[in-house]
């Protein structure tokens, strides 16, 4: 059921970049968990309109929250939209993220590309967790599992020298979800860091049959590439706290790509 307003009951997920790809998977995955989704994309485009279809149609609440995770000032706003149509948040997960402008050697890296990386798949990440959490702390959350959900990346370790921007900005996020983790505890809300290795996105298509044909020669322990839906399972489980008196945790979802081998 699409719906533009009415208060949802229970778990209500706030899921960023969910107009296709990792995002689109989480929230269907978290719908099948009967989760009220908030799908998030940059512009109010048939894109985002045609992803709310999409999950609407496994029968759960759905709302479109086209917001730019860029727009720091706007964050508490698009909270506070998302919140009036499903009710309180639990759940926020952070996918939104964007890769390198162009490939190539480090010593060529632009400002503009280490900017972009950093700004989206750090900076937003870190202060729209920090705006979720103080609408938490702000009130009585009862007995629902709350938790904050980041996908960052297997180059949060491994470095992919093409790419150094796109691993830096990781590696920060990495550390952004050990921070919040800390900070959060106490209060009883969640948080775990999603490493993704090789999934087939439209992120990763200009590449990905080059990393598949690499991942059956034995790069990953598992000889294929992985799927988005694969991830969304893996977010929807950590989502309804079926891994109970855990927060913290890195999730390498790489098919045991970064498993040190001789």
């Amino acid at each position: 059921m699409v719906t533009t307003w009415g208060r949802g009951v229970g778990k209500v997920a706030l899921v960023t970049g969910s107009s296709r790809g990792i995002g689109l998977a989480t929230a269907e995955a978290l719908a099948r968990e009967g989760f009220a989704v908030a799908i998030n994309g940059p512009a109010d485009d048939a894109e985002l309109h045609a992803a709310v279809a999409r999950v609407g149609a496994l029968g759960g609440q759905v709302v479109a929250a086209p917001f730019d995770v860029t727009d720091i000032a706007g964050h508490d706003a698009a909270l506070a939209r998302i919140e009036g149509a499903l009710g309180p948040l639990t759940t926020l997960v952070n996918n939104a993220g964007v890769g390198v402008l162009q490939r190539g050697d480090l010593l060529e890296v632009s400002e503009a590309s280490w900017d972009r990386c950093l700004t989206v798949n750090t900076k937003a990440m870190f202060f729209l967790s920090q705006a979720f959490a103080r609408r938490l702390l702000a009130r009585d959350r009862g007995a629902e599992f709350h938790s904050i959900i980041n996908v960052t990346s297997a180059n949060a370790i491994a470095v992919a020298v093409q790419r150094a921007e796109y691993c830096a900005s990781k590696a920060a996020a990495a550390m952004v979800s050990k921070a919040l983790a800390v900070r959060l505890g106490a209060e009883n809300i969640a948080v775990y860091d999603v490493q993704p290795g090789l999934i087939a996105t439209e992120m990763t298509a200009p590449v990905i049959e080059s990393y598949a044909k690499r991942a059956a020669e034995g790069l990953t322990l598992f000889p294929r590439v992985g799927q988005p839906e694969e991830m969304g399972a893996i977010i929807a489980t950590l989502a309804t706290g079926r891994l109970p008196y855990t927060t913290g945790q890195v999730i390498s979802a790489d098919a045991g790509m970064l498993v040190s081998r001789f």
